[in-house]
């Protein structure tokens, strides 16, 4: 039985906007759509340039278009170069800097148009938003980029560890296949089951056709270069709104965006932080698992609902930098949820007051049971200890979720997982008072390996008085000789409740959504016969591997929930 893919083609241009096919300066015809306001002088306008289809009820600007012109601002959609109805080659993560730069050019130039325009967006807009900031255009005044980076492809840069070499994140190699092949989107299941695990995606284009180029690039380890201008951290400054999802499984590059930007002279006067408990797609912590009345990829009174905290900090931001109507002080520099608890702002990130706590892996040897395993504790052992576990490419460690992008939309319980002889676990006490995370987590593992080349998982987890766990962050990071591995696990805000307790789970795989290792020097891709390993983790006072938290102040009362 042949691969089934479904083609997903563009929707119709809404009645309440007119396409225009703006032209580049190569020539290409890029699909753009304005919905004008309605009145005589010249707005500010909003703009957005994306590769999903601007009609299409996934990116809803129909309905955010309407909120913005009630508030007095143009909205432009254009589809990029090669995608949908826009002209051009596809190929994503290039070519972004001079048509952002024509797009504002073109903008001004309309008679409704004042001259000033802001971006917004998710994802891949995101990252158009960057790209129009290295063009340095004049014309751009305010960016709103949400759950993105100013990093390169997915497959090369992703939600990474910032230990270096890293896992390929296989979800990026499949959105790049599926998105980035030709003007349409091309929908197909992959069975990464497979070996060698390309000739899944080798099945899908002999099926389509044609290839994606961005997935050759991934695949031959080949890194595209987005940015033809300046690096946008090198860029004139422009004010930023920075959307960040506490789930988002680009967190932890979309936070060193911010940190990056916000200790760097000319941007951190005009640097401004959203945190909330969201995914990648906008499902809410505190409405997972999701249900039919808060699904809002399937249901319109969610999505609604949804878009209020989706564009309301935008507008309220454009008032300010486009507009002029509002004071930048009446603005708080950063709002940030605290999960399970609610809302809070403070005059920067993370919040004044907060203190790092360390806790060390101990009693190793249990580890590898059961939980609890070993234990999360305030000070190392003394004495050396170690514990081992498996890599086996016969029996992978399932993901957290199949699809990261919705990881709350599921919000799955890993207790199974945590309860595989192939994982480590450590935990704290249950606590009789709330410990609150606000900062960054990272862990420090001393490990070595039988094989040439390793992976190490790491997630973080809340363990729940009913024996669930369900995530709250993760990172990963490849390694090729023993030694003291750094993992950067991302930045939250996350109440551990009283009666729960935090679980750390080390892995040697997390599959599908990253490429399992050859357990040799053979290609991941090709190889059909992957290499099982044994992994060593040392711990105690002389190689002290750690998990390092922020927590807020008065947190954890007298000691017991850490």
């Amino acid at each position: 039985m042949s691969l089934a893919v479904q083609r997903v083609t563009p929707q119709p241009v809404p009645p309440h906007a007119r396409q225009h096919m703006v032209r580049m300066r190569d020539g290409a015809l890029l699909a753009t759509d304005v919905y004008a306001v309605d009145r005589e002088e010249p707005v500010p306008a909003v703009l957005a340039r994306l590769p999903y289809d601007k009609n299409s009820r996934y990116v809803f600007f129909d309905r955010i278009a309407k909120r913005f012109t009630a508030r007095g601002y143009a909205v432009v959609v254009q589809d990029v170069r090669g995608k949908f109805r826009s002209e051009g080659r596809t190929l994503g993560w290039t070519g972004e800097v001079d048509d952002g730069f024509d797009t504002l050019e073109w903008i001004t130039r309309q008679p409704w148009s004042d001259g000033t325009v802001g971006m917004f967006g998710d994802s891949y807009y995101g990252f158009t938003q960057w790209s129009a900031v290295s063009s340095q255009h004049p014309a751009l005044r305010a960016i709103v980029p949400r759950v993105t980076c100013t990093s390169n492809a997915p497959g090369i840069a992703t939600y990474d560890s910032g230990s270096g070499r890293q896992p390929l994140w296989l979800e990026g190699t499949t959105y790049q296949a599926q998105v980035w092949t030709d003007n349409d989107i091309h929908e197909f299941d992959v069975d990464l089951t497979r070996r060698p695990v390309i000739a899944a995606y080798e099945e899908a284009f002999e099926t389509i056709g044609k290839r994606s180029p961005g997935f050759d690039l991934i695949v031959g380890g080949i890194p595209l270069a987005p940015y033809n201008g300046p690096h946008p951290y090198d860029a004139r400054p422009v004010p930023v709104l920075h959307c960040v999802g506490w789930f988002d499984n680009l967190g932890i590059a979309h936070m060193r965006d911010y940190t990056e930007l916000a200790g760097r002279p000319g941007w951190a006067a005009v640097q401004y932080l959203i945190a909330d408990t969201i995914d990648h797609e906008n499902y809410f912590l505190e409405d997972a698992p999701a249900t039919p009345a808060t699904d809002h990829l399937a249901g319109d009174t969610a999505l609604e609902r949804m878009l209020d905290s989706y564009a309301g900090p935008a507008l309220e931001f454009f008032d300010v930098f486009l507009k002029g109507v509002a004071r930048p002080d009446s603005l708080p520099r950063v709002r940030w949820k605290l999960g399970h608890e609610g809302w809070h702002t403070s005059p920067a990130w993370p919040p004044p007051g907060v203190t790092v706590t360390e806790l060390y892996l101990t009693d190793p040897a249990v580890a590898a049971g059961t939980v609890p395993g070993g234990t999360l504790a305030p000070h190392p052992a003394e004495p050396t200890e170690r514990a081992e576990w498996r890599y086996d490419p016969d029996d992978l460690v399932p993901s957290a979720a199949p699809d990261t992008f919705l990881q709350l939309r599921d919000h799955a319980d890993e207790r199974r997982t945590l309860d595989r002889d192939d994982v480590l676990v450590f935990t704290t006490p249950a606590s009789e008072h709330p410990l609150d995370l606000a900062g960054p987590a990272h862990a420090v593992l001393h490990v070595e390996s039988t094989a040439p080349t390793f992976d190490v998982f790491v997630r973080l987890l809340d363990l729940a008085p009913d024996g669930t766990a369900r995530l709250i962050l993760r990172g990963c990071a490849q390694a090729d000789a023993p030694g003291e591995l750094r993992i950067d696990l991302g930045h939250t805000g996350y109440r551990v409740r009283p009666g729960h307790r935090l679980a750390l789970m080390i892995a040697g795989s997390d599959f599908p959504n990253h490429l399992p290792n050859s357990g040799s020097l053979e290609s991941p891709w090709l190889t059909t016969a992957p290499k099982a390993s044994r992994q060593t983790l040392w711990t105690g006072c002389a190689r002290p591997s750690r998990l390092s938290l922020v927590v807020l102040p008065g947190s954890g009362e007298g000691g017991d929930a850490l």
